[in-house]
């Protein structure tokens, strides 16, 4: 089974729930009451997943130099940084990301404390927790995701006490009791331990369902939910409806090429093609996702028996130079398994 850094990201305890809970979901109802942060919402967030983050950057600048009274500036400038980071390979700027998530954390506790029944107050912390929990994640900080991506969840469960229908709660709570019961698997004999991973399922279904923001990173979880389950073509199905709002986007592409390894390995070839020469020029270095990529690609075409082009590849790989220590850090693993994988081809 192929592995890659991504998609083992996806595999370890609940990163996913970490993942999905960074995005406003799209019901009319739901519209912040403030129209002209409505629109700075969704266009920012729109450019963040057509991954023009300059522009993304400079929107939510404006929005946290203008509203200082709400965290949403701070809590989407961490956002747009971390994409960014996390699309590019690059190192996270820590210390920016921490200064907007801890800003945008006190902002939101001094909001809930003035009136802890209004809704947007329990969402702007549990959605800052949220994203201070995926950041952990990322990193590798499990027990600090999984503390902060408890609580996150318990806020959004708080928004529900408040408003059934708030369907932004459902994406994280959804994501949460499917991949909590996926990890726990092993011991669900227990009285005590809940199957819940067809409810959470139903729980993403519903607050796609009911869209207005936008349901993208709904949409996201349940393409690698449907992974985990080797439910391909309803992968292929999601992946490709996302993908017809935002074509371009490398985040859904990915999810569309993975789906696409046990069905049709050609069309995955294709897909990471694509995917490898949408990245800016500008890139100082792109090496990262380059050997990934490239890696992933020989492996499919030993599928279709195109022996010859995939140890093409392995040597396009292996004559990379040139590496800094973080990109070695990243991949040293992967360039050992190239290595293996022309030695067996050879």
């Amino acid at each position: 089974m192929l592995v890659t850094e991504r998609s083992a990201l996806f595999n370890k305890n609940f990163l996913l729930l970490f993942l999905i809970i960074i995005f406003f979901q799209k019901n009319f109802g739901q519209v912040y009451p403030d129209k002209s942060i409505h629109k700075i919402l969704k266009s920012g967030i729109n450019l963040i997943i057509d991954q023009k983050y300059d522009e993304a950057e400079k929107l939510f600048k404006q929005l946290d130099q203008t509203r200082k009274d709400i965290p949403l500036g701070k809590i989407y400038l961490a956002a747009v940084y971390i994409a960014k980071a996390y699309d590019y390979e690059e190192p996270y700027d820590d210390e920016l990301i921490k200064k907007h998530l801890e800003g945008a954390k006190k902002i939101s506790e001094r909001l809930l404390k003035s009136d802890e029944k209004n809704i947007w107050s329990n969402y702007f912390l549990a959605l800052t927790e949220g994203y201070i929990a995926y950041y952990d994640a990322l990193r590798e900080s499990w027990l600090q995701a999984f503390s902060t991506g408890l609580s996150s969840v318990s806020g959004f469960e708080d928004c529900l006490e408040i408003d059934k229908n708030f369907h932004e709660s459902l994406i994280a709570i959804g994501s949460y009791k499917f991949w909590k019961s996926k990890k726990t698997e092993f011991i669900n004999w227990l009285p005590f331990v809940e199957d819940e991973k067809e409810l959470g399922i139903k729980y993403l279904q519903n607050a796609i369902k009911y869209s207005g923001y936008n349901s993208h990173l709904a949409i996201h979880s349940l393409i690698w939910i449907y992974i985990e389950q080797k439910d391909f073509n309803d992968a292929i199905k999601v992946a490709e409806l996302a993908l017809k709002e935002h074509p371009q986007s490398r985040i859904f592409k990915w999810g569309l090429a993975r789906s696409y390894e046990n069905i049709d390995p050609a069309k995955s070839v294709e897909l990471y093609r694509e995917i490898l020469h949408s990245y800016p020029k500008k890139l100082k270095s792109n090496k990262i996702n380059e050997v990934t990529l490239k890696h992933i690609i020989a492996q499919q075409l030993i599928k279709i028996n195109k022996i010859t082009e995939a140890l093409i590849i392995c040597d396009e790989i292996l004559s990379i130079k040139g590496y800094s220590k973080y990109e070695l850090d990243k991949i040293s693993s992967r360039l050992e398994r190239v290595k293996s994988l022309k030695q067996e081809l050879n």
